[in-house]
């Protein structure tokens, strides 16, 4: 049985909304402004092993794109990552939510394109261990409405930007957490882990 893990980085005030800017938005790029070498060293260290540690990849259309136009290089944007996480990604199997992507963009990656929730709960049955989400926020946000998501990773970064999409909208219901761990990464950074409390 798999067990889908939403990671990302967001502010102090939860905005996850264009972190490198290179969407555009007025307050993007806040993940190298608040931030030193040392932080952004212990940051790309635990992403590299969470992408070693992790049996596939669920994205959106729009982070699937994001991730495969930077991955010929191994350069994402401003974020320059290892080779060994950049080898990583490219091989792992990718299930991308798109009810209008008709081909992936990159191998190894299968369209899930029919109801979304349906997919998903099949897609955990079928893969045995974890599913990495990154990005594709509108994602993350159904899969918590919807209960499919088991733990929560958060770089949380050292800035507020009061306004941007944030990760934690409204939802219908309250949805309760357990703190497994959290750790500081370089000067600034603080990484949390929760996981999901099933009632």
């Amino acid at each position: 049985m798999g067990k889908i893990v939403i990671s990302s980085n967001v502010t102090l005030d939860g905005v996850v909304q264009d972190p490198d800017g290179s969407e555009g938005f007025e307050r993007g790029g806040w993940f190298h402004q608040f931030v030193g070498s040392k932080d952004l060293e212990d940051w790309q260290a635990r992403e590299t092993q969470e992408a070693l540690d992790v049996e596939a990849l669920l994205l959106g259309a729009r982070s699937s794109e994001w991730f495969a136009s930077r991955m010929v290089s191994g350069v994402g944007a401003a974020v320059r990552v290892s080779p060994e996480w950049a080898d990583r990604i490219n091989s792992l199997p990718k299930y991308v939510v798109s009810s209008a992507l008709d081909e992936p963009l990159w191998t190894n990656a299968t369209v899930l394109s029919g109801d979304a929730v349906k997919e998903i709960s099949e897609l955990k049955r079928k893969v045995d261990g974890e599913i990495l989400v990154y990005g594709s926020y509108q994602l993350q946000r159904t899969l918590i409405e919807e209960n499919l998501a088991d733990e929560l990773r958060l770089v949380v970064f050292p800035v507020m930007l009061g306004t941007g999409r944030r990760l934690f909208d409204e939802t219908s219901d309250k949805k309760p957490l357990h703190l497994v761990n959290t750790r500081k990464l370089g000067d600034s950074l603080v990484f949390y882990t929760y996981e999901f409390v099933r009632s």
